[in-house]
């Protein structure tokens, strides 16, 4: 019987956690077909998800209006494999052995709905290149 090696678990992290790292999560989330474990978190979470966001995703076919935005912590960040920040400065804490990117993406806070399927269309485009990346590792190590 082959081994199945554990399936990667991917962080978002922005400031609020109220609209890029939601639409991440989300978008990796359904893209991957929950083969990859997705969270999300921000260093200063919003009350709330932004409700342009829940709309554009929505659009797509995706319900985030049950998502709230939730604090970073050591453990959240030492459980992922790669972290993606999108804007957390340094409020977002470094590990070793971890893969890190930044994503430098539009904030849609008080942005209109246009800007912000814009900013959720540039956002799954890259989601689509790490899913794509991920399942090229995992075929790499099996």
């Amino acid at each position: 019987m082959p081994v199945v090696p554990p399936a990667p678990e991917v962080l978002f992290v922005c400031v609020h956690n109220a609209g890029r790292s939601q639409m991440a999560a989300a978008l990796l989330q359904e893209r991957s077909g929950g083969t990859i474990r997705v969270r999300s978190a921000g260093s200063a979470p919003a009350p709330a998800v932004n409700p342009l966001v829940v709309e554009a995703m929505k659009e797509i076919g995706i319900d985030i209006a049950g998502a709230f935005p939730r604090r970073i912590t050591d453990d959240v960040v030492r459980a992922a494999d790669v972290v993606i920040t999108m804007g957390c400065g340094d409020a977002c804490p470094i590990y070793p052995g971890k893969r890190y990117e930044d994503w430098q993406v539009e904030d849609p806070a008080g942005k209109d709905l246009v800007a912000v399927r814009r900013i959720r269309d540039d956002i799954n485009a890259r989601v689509l290149r790490l899913r794509d990346e991920l399942r090229s590792s995992a075929e790499k190590t099996s």
